[in-house]
């Protein structure tokens, strides 16, 4: 008599590539699809947006076209990230956590994303800035429609 194989069990990893496959397609994780992804895992729907709030690149909210990200690790924050920050929102018009009206932006804070040999750094959508100054930051954001 053989054996019959049970499916392999689901991980933590599986449901994270899973989440950001989910991110990938829709926008966003609505609390229908994070439900789904509870029910398909046997967790709970806790633990499932619990880790999805945990990393920034997952939303789980509407964004706009353009998510800029402002790295907040300490050789960023030494480097005057702050005032970058500050430049960014002045520059869009909006806070940390908010979406432009027009849906063009929405801004949010990360930690480290690897650029600290040339911080400050931000991430706009994929596409890395480094170095930033004041200055630069009107001149980035201008080429992002």
């Amino acid at each position: 008599m053989s054996k019959k194989l049970s499916p392999a069990k689901k991980t933590p990893v599986d449901l994270l590539v899973a989440l950001q496959q989910a991110r990938a397609r829709l926008g966003y994780l609505t609390p229908a699809v994070l439900a789904e992804l509870a029910d398909s895992y046997d967790v709970p729907v806790n633990d499932v947006y619990g880790l999805a709030s945990f990393y920034s690149f997952l939303a789980t909210r509407p964004c706009g076209r353009n998510v800029i990200r402002v790295c907040r690790s300490l050789p960023c924050y030494l480097k005057n990230a702050e005032t970058i920050i500050e430049m960014v929102a002045d520059e869009i018009g909006i806070s940390i956590g908010q979406t432009t009206p027009d849906g063009r932006f929405s801004f949010e804070l990360t930690n480290c994303i690897g650029l600290c040999d040339r911080a400050p750094a931000m991430l706009i959508n994929s596409d890395p800035h480094v170095d930033l100054t004041p200055k630069k930051i009107a001149r980035i954001l201008k080429d992002y429609k």
